[in-house]
């Protein structure tokens, strides 16, 4: 489980092209200090596998419907990524929860800089309007952020300093493609209410 505080801005040093997948690797001294083979590292929001570590570097496969789902498939040598590692059993709860899998992509539509901080309005996906609440969380390529507005086919983030300069949101520009994660808490609670509905439907009908 990931917190979408980003622990620091890594590069695309490297792309191999599959049959059916991708190799990327990538550069980061922070994350992968201690890694070892099967550990799972955050890259821009979607959990990846490491599969090999040397020194300040690590190789992760990543499959077909993962670059389908993603943005990870218009990464190239050179791209800027956010990377986290997982949360520790006794580290401390930043963000909130994301899980890493990333439930479709949304494009920045426009910035507006102010004084202290920029508002970002980033697209959205049908499917997913449902679960973006105002004030509520989502995960934009693996950062937790707040909704400052929530439309049917669009979203707003305020975005402080901090967050500028320190992930690839400070640098990505209208048309820039980002990975959403929605709160899981909202799809439990939509399935639990489902299911409930349909529960009483069904004993409804057999009166």
């Amino acid at each position: 489980m990931f917190t979408g505080i980003v622990e620091e801005l890594g590069e695309i040093t490297a792309v191999e092209n599959l049959d059916d997948a991708c190799r990327f690797r990538v550069r980061g001294p922070v994350v992968t200090d201690g890694a070892k083979h099967g550990d799972s590292i955050a890259v821009n929001g979607v959990c990846l596998t490491v599969v090999e570590h040397e020194n300040d570097e690590f190789t992760a496969d990543v499959m077909a419907e993962t670059l389908k789902r993603s943005s990870l498939g218009a990464l190239a040598t050179g791209s800027r990524v956010n990377l986290e590692r997982p949360m520790v059993a006794d580290g401390r709860f930043g963000g909130h929860v994301v899980q890493g899998h990333v439930d479709g992509t949304g494009t920045i539509v426009e910035r507006t800089p102010s004084e202290h901080w920029e508002i970002v309005k980033i697209s959205l996906p049908a499917e997913l309007s449902r679960y973006v609440v105002e004030k509520g969380s989502i995960t934009v390529d693996g950062v937790s952020l707040t909704v400052v507005e929530a439309a049917d086919d669009y979203f707003t983030i305020s975005l402080i300093p901090t967050t500028l300069a320190l992930t690839t949101l400070g640098v990505k520009q209208a048309g820039d493609p980002v990975n959403l994660e929605v709160d899981i808490i909202a799809k439990y609670v939509e399935r639990m209410l489902g299911d409930r509905i349909a529960s009483n439907g069904s004993q409804g009908g057999a009166r």
